[in-house]
């Protein structure tokens, strides 16, 4: 059974590390495209809001580049939280690699990732309240139906409270596996 951790050719643990490296990857690219579009739609902000007063044949028209903005400065912070999850769980991944999944800092780092998660669900609150806003704000200019999908997310919130539980676990695990080495 040690035998299976200790395999540095593990198929498991290899497609785990390549997984999150490549969501750590697509983060960094999504954080770079809205930090990008956020200060693109700052520095050119009159332009938009007199583009698309124009366009409307209304000049007390005004964009809501404020709504999307915020909506974009949140995502940002999920991006974020998002990229180090991925990293937390990599690292957790590289101890099992190295045949020890009970090192003391894995329960640290499934706490953190259970807050990141309650982190996210937590931002999702604002951003959709804020979808909802700019999916309004789209209906009304062509008869267009836009959705935004609020809906509790109940998955989020049971992942949180099972990576909670897993940080227990394994905590519990490396004292067992430090009082076990005491005793030798």
């Amino acid at each position: 059974m040690t035998q299976a951790l200790h395999r540095p050719n593990d198929i498991l643990l290899l497609a785990g590390k390549v997984l999150c490296l490549f969501m750590q990857a697509a983060m960094a690219i999504g954080a770079f495209a809205l930090i990008v579009a956020s200060a693109a739609m700052l520095f050119w902000r009159g332009t938009i809001i007199a583009e698309y007063a124009a366009e409307a044949g209304d000049p007390n028209a005004v964009f809501p580049v404020f709504t999307l903005l915020g909506v974009m400065l949140i995502g940002l912070a999920i991006v974020a939280m998002l990229f180090v999850f991925f990293g937390t769980l990599r690292r957790i991944i590289g101890t099992v690699g190295e045949g020890d999944p009970f090192a003391p800092a894995n329960a640290d780092r499934l706490s953190l990732m259970g807050w990141l998660m309650l982190g996210v669900q937590l931002a999702l609150i604002p951003a959709v309240a804020l979808g909802i806003r700019l999916a309004q704000f789209a209906d009304e200019l062509d008869d267009a139906n836009f959705t935004v999908d609020g809906g509790f997310d109940l998955t989020g919130i049971l992942l949180v409270v099972i990576l909670f539980i897993l940080a227990r676990v394994f905590r519990h695990g490396a004292a067992m596996r430090e009082d076990l080495e005491g005793t030798v």
